[in-house]
Formats: structure tokens, sequence, C-alpha cells
């Protein structure tokens, strides 16, 4: 029903990936793998939803806080994770990074610690710093089971005075870990403990490929918490604003419409992304699991060539994400020598791992949400790269 094989091209369209690629890679003669957003177009039913609303033609001020949105979000979090929610509870935002900075700053001095699971989205670490936090950091621990929290390392931080909110990744960038039940409960019996509120940032909650089950903070939370997310990940439809989320208590939810409406006067949502949003939960479940499968069958194909080329490495796909985040230490590759190499000689733009922090070290983060035939071509230039490397070293 749809062919995510079709090749769009995004050149001229201001499009950050392709169009800016020299601001992170300092050239822009590059193929890239690097900010998650897919060079797929959105479900058909967004599109009609999108195509409809700009028929209509005005475009004044709007809102969210109506039946058609709220009833919307109801629905999807019922189908896909059998869990209800409070509409009271809902909150609108711009993007997630936005309300996680604010959420921040709401529940924290300049000064205090935000606790996060390292390797990190590398946006993590300015909203806690950008804010004048302290990123407290609690190492993930690979294992051949996948990657592993230390719940012994984690109390430790969290029983510090200086740390005052943890922020979760839920599922985990760039690991793609999925947290299970167990490990959510116990991490929410360690901060209510604590004293320690709760964001969770849920944007790839859509995004589960393995037989692993997404569940929201909100089915184990015991301290005070937020959830924020958006059907921008799923839907690939950043680019036109919005997100969303839950805050548990009252009173934090009107200190979020005080500063949100009177100190950042961002009263009015796009309206284009709201009416995504309702188009995304109450008519793109058959697009979305249809692109699962083909994200699914991308990373499978990375291991498969990856795996076949360099038997040492063992690459087995993330639970989640369709951003492969590749252990390339069995190696021993030097990590900005093989930077050079992908930019410079094979004119490719892959995420280098220290993006993510310093348990980055050895790791590469490939963007697979896209046409199969862009994979191979990146692979094949990443294979070479590393096949460069590794010659030159023998010698």
């Amino acid at each position: 029903m749809f062919d995510f094989d079709q090749v769009t091209d995004r050149h001229g369209s201001w499009c950050t990936q392709w169009d800016f690629v020299a601001d992170r890679f300092g050239r822009d003669d590059l193929l890239p793998f690097t900010i998650s957003d897919m060079d797929f177009a959105t479900a058909p039913c967004i599109i009609a939803a999108l195509q409809q609303r700009v028929t209509h033609g005005v475009f004044g001020y709007s809102r969210w806080q109506h039946e058609d949105f709220l009833s919307a979000i109801a629905h999807w979090y019922q189908q896909r994770f059998q869990t209800s929610v409070d509409a009271r509870q809902i909150v609108y935002g711009p993007s997630v990074i936005y309300m996680v900075a604010q959420m921040i700053r709401h529940w924290s001095s300049p000064g205090d610690g935000v606790l996060i699971h390292t390797p990190a989205y590398d946006a993590f670490y300015k909203a806690i710093e950008g804010n004048q936090r302290k990123v407290l950091a609690l190492p993930l621990k690979k294992q051949a089971a996948g990657w592993h929290c230390n719940m012994a390392e984690l109390e430790s931080l969290l029983a510090r005075d200086e740390c005052k909110v943890m922020l979760l990744c839920s599922p985990h960038n760039p690991t793609g870990k999925v947290w299970c039940r167990k490990e959510l409960e116990q991490m929410s019996v360690l901060c209510q403990r604590h004293g320690v509120r709760v964001i969770s940032d849920e944007i790839h909650m859509d995004m589960v490929m393995s037989d692993a089950q997404h569940i929201p903070w909100s089915n184990v939370a015991k301290s005070p918490w937020a959830l924020f997310t958006s059907a921008s990940k799923s839907f690939n439809i950043p680019a036109l604003t919005g997100a969303w989320g839950l805050i548990s208590d009252e009173q934090d939810r009107q200190a979020w419409f005080h500063a949100l409406k009177n100190a950042d006067g961002l009263s009015s949502p796009a309206v284009l992304a709201v009416a995504a949003h309702i188009a995304a939960y109450r008519e793109g479940e058959s697009w979305l699991d249809a692109l699962r499968a083909y994200l699914k069958a991308n990373l499978e194909h990375v291991a498969a060539r990856l795996n076949q080329a360099f038997p040492q490495l063992d690459w087995q796909p993330p639970q989640a994400t369709y951003l492969a985040w590749i252990d390339l230490t069995p190696l021993g590759l030097d990590d900005v020598a093989l930077q050079q190499e992908l930019i410079e000689r094979q004119k490719v733009a892959i995420m280098p791992g220290s993006t993510y922090g310093a348990q980055g070290k050895g790791f590469l983060r490939l963007n697979v949400g896209c046409p199969r035939s862009k994979v191979d071509d990146g692979l094949d230039r990443l294979i070479a790269a590393i096949g460069a490397l590794r010659k030159s070293a023998a010698r």
C-alpha cells in the first residue's frame, strides 16, 4: 500500500539534513545520515488533512484545547499502549525539547543537578547546561542482552542533594533501548524515595522495532512527573512544529501554562501541526505499521552487511528507533581518522558517537529512516572507509 523505496529529492527544501549538512560536517557535498528525521513523505492521511486545511485559506490564531485534539490523543494511547489518558493532564508546546527545558526551569534552580542516562541525545546536554544546571551522568552498560542501567549507581546519584530532576529518554536515544516495566518501576521507587521529579521524553514511543513493549512513564510513576512526546518522529512532521504531554500535578500544570502564555507568549499553536496530529492519531495507524516494518528491515539489512564485512562486530539492531547505534570498538579504529575518511574521501556524513557524550567514543549513529537504496549507498561508503583505515593500519 505504501512505497517507502521511492526516493524524494530533498535538496532545496531548506532541509536541515541535506541542505545544511555543512553546519556540522564542514562540507555541503555529503550524503547525510544525521539528524533524526526521515527521507519519506509523511502519511497520505496527514497530507490530505493539511490540504483540506490549506484549502480553507484562513490561518488565524488557533487553539488546541478542544475535543478533536484531546480525543485523538486519548484514542492513540488506548490503541497503541492500552493506556487511558486524563485529558485534564494534557499540555501543549512547540517542541519536546522546549517542554523539557521549561520543566527543568520550573523544577530546579541554577546549579542544581539533572540526571540523564548516557550516552544521551545531545540536546539533553544543551537543555541542562544552557539553563545553568549540572549534568549528572549515569552511564548505561553494554551487555550481551542489551543496555543495562545499574540501579545502585542510579540511587547514588538520586541521593545527592543537588539532584532535583531525572530526565528519562524512553525509548532511549541513541542506544535504542526499550525500558522494561521492572526497570521503570525500580526507577520510580528510587525517585520517590529521594524526592526527585521525573521528566520522560517519549518522542520515540511509536518506534519500537522489536518484541519489546513501550510502557509510558505515567503507568509506573510515583513522584511528580511530566511526560512529553509528539507525532513528529513517528510521522516525519517535525518541521510543522508541535508537541504535547502530560503533567501529573495541577499546580505544576498551572505554572506550565503561565510560563507558556505569559512569560513566552506562546498561546496559539501552529494550526497545521494540530491538524496533522489529529489525522495521524485517528487515521495513521496502518501507515505507521508499514513504516515500522520497513525500518526494521533496514536495520536488519545494516546488521547483515556490517557483520558480513566485519564479523567481529556482531552488531544487533536496536529495540527501538530508526537510529543504528553502531559499536566499532572491536575494530580499534581512531574516531578522528574515521570521520576524516568518511567526510573527505567517502563523502558521507554519519554522526560520531562522541556527539552523545564520552560514552559514545568508538560508536557511530547511522540514521536509516530512508529508502533502502540510500542505506546501501551509505553502507558501501562506511565499509570502504573502515576497510581503508584497517588496511592503512596493517602496513
